[in-house]
């Protein structure tokens, strides 16, 4: 059974009921907000309904709650964040439409992949992802971009944590990984093979701001079977390469920094 530390404060109790939606595209019941927030039954009811009331929580016929639409509008507001989005969705959708594949753009966030963004359609593969989901960076294609060009402490610390196998084809072993990462930063992209989801693998490369720090990762996530690597790649960094490129003439590397 999962620990959760009670926050004391009010402020701390609403934060961490509204942290419990962090995976996105959640659907909780009262008792699960509860658990996950550590939080006593009848208080996080009260809380709950004034939230709900106020529209940052909405609550489904079911019983349920998700996120509302006014947290929603608040959320969407994040400056560096929809900066990015905005400049990368013309190349997304060029990206798109060059390989009618899902693409995908992603940052740092603590030890994940935060999505910014993603496109599908009917003919892509279904992937997990979805935007504001939390992916882990050692089993994703974007993860590996961003990891590889991390600080070698925090690669310390991702792999302190361990690496969880999400299909039988995860890299697990800390040394592979590392042989992995150098092998990116070596070429420049990252290529994994159903680590994250079977029957699917990846394609991702770095997207660098002014100063030539990596800010995000794009990718494209395809079917494995029939994938031709060789034609994804060169399409995956082009694309990188011009919102790199767009990023630079938007701002310094300073506009970014939230996003590091």
């Amino acid at each position: 059974m999962e620990s959760v530390d009670r926050p004391s404060s009010v402020a701390g109790k609403v934060m961490a009921i509204l942290e419990a939606f962090a995976p996105g595209g959640v659907r909780l019941t009262l008792t699960e907000v509860c658990r996950r927030a550590g939080l006593p039954l009848a208080t996080g009811h009260r809380l709950v309904g004034e939230l709900t009331g106020g529209g940052f929580l909405e609550r489904l016929p079911d019983g349920s709650y998700r996120v509302g639409m006014r947290l929603w509008r608040i959320g969407a507001q994040a400056s560096a964040a929809t900066a990015l989005r905005e400049l990368a969705l013309p190349h997304m959708e060029d990206l798109y439409e060059v390989t009618h594949e899902n693409v995908q753009l992603a940052v740092l966030s603590e030890h994940k992949a935060l999505y910014l963004e993603r496109l599908r359609g009917p003919r892509s593969v279904p992937i997990v992802t979805r935007v504001a989901a939390e992916l882990p960076l050692h089993a994703t294609g974007v993860g590996r971009v961003l990891l590889a060009y991390a600080p070698e402490a925090f690669v310390d610390e991702v792999l302190a944590e361990g690496l969880s196998p999400h299909t039988p084809h995860t890299t697990t072993d800390p040394a592979r990984l590392r042989a992995c990462l150098a092998e990116v930063r070596r070429t420049g992209y990252a290529v994994t093979n159903e680590e994250m989801t079977l029957g699917s693998c990846s394609v991702a490369a770095p997207v660098r701001d002014a100063g030539g720090e990596v800010l995000a990762a794009l990718s494209l996530v395809t079917r494995r079977q029939g994938a031709d690597l060789r034609r994804l790649v060169p399409a995956v960094l082009g694309a990188a390469r011009a919102l790199s490129h767009d990023v630079a003439t938007h701002g310094g590397s300073t506009e970014w920094k939230d996003l590091a």
